[in-house]
Parts: structure tokens; C-alpha cells; sequence
């Protein structure tokens, strides 16, 4: 999944695609927050399969991601958010809130 910057649909990338046709590019709405979902997406892997894993090379942690995915892709479910938009509001300004009295401390 990409955003919808410029320079993955460049001449030269349109040419690159053409040449390898089993390759899709998937571009995320524009304006949309692409990389809070990736995170998410990060996040629950890690937690769920690599954290506190063992893994003697490369090769086995890919196997262990691949097979991660395998099973999540055949259980998949939509995330569901359940935070709404005055809750979100109201942590952000705690967060400016207790920014600034960090800053307003280091500055004695």
C-alpha cells in the first residue's frame, strides 16, 4: 500500500509496472491517514508473533511472519474503532497540556 505521493507514479515507475505485470500498486485514499493503520497493523504483529520469539536466522522469523499472516488473513475481521472523535480531541490537548508543563518546568 502506498500513499499517493508522486513519485510512485513517475514515468519511470509506470514502465517498471508495465515490465512486471504480477506487481499492483494499492494507494491509499488521498487525505487519509495511511500510516496510523500501519502501525496498528505492525503493532499487533508484533505482539502477537515476534515479541519474546526465538528465531535462529532470517529465514525462520520470515516463516514465522508469513505463517502470522497466513492465519490472520483466514480469520481477518474490519478493525472496529471505538474511540470517538471528542475523546481522541480530549487526550491530544492533555498531551499539549502536559507538554507544556514540561517545557514551562525546564524552563525554570
Amino acid at each position: 500500500m502506498l500513499d499517493n505521493l508522486s513519485t510512485h507514479t513517475t514515468p519511470e515507475v509506470m514502465a517498471w509496472l508495465a515490465d512486471n505485470p504480477h506487481v499492483r500498486f494499492h494507494f491509499t485514499p488521498k487525505g487519509s491517514s495511511w500510516i496510523n493503520q500501519i502501525e496498528t497493523w505492525f503493532g499487533i504483529i508484533t505482539r502477537q508473533s515476534i515479541r519474546r520469539g526465538t528465531f535462529t536466522s532470517v529465514k525462520v522469523l520470515i516463516t514465522q511472519i508469513r505463517d502470522y499472516i497466513t492465519h490472520w488473513n483466514t480469520t481477518a475481521k474490519p478493525f472496529t474503532w471505538t474511540t470517538t472523535a471528542d475523546e481522541i480531541l480530549a487526550k491530544v490537548r492533555l498531551v499539549q497540556t502536559n507538554i507544556k508543563k514540561l517545557v514551562d518546568n525546564n524552563a525554570k
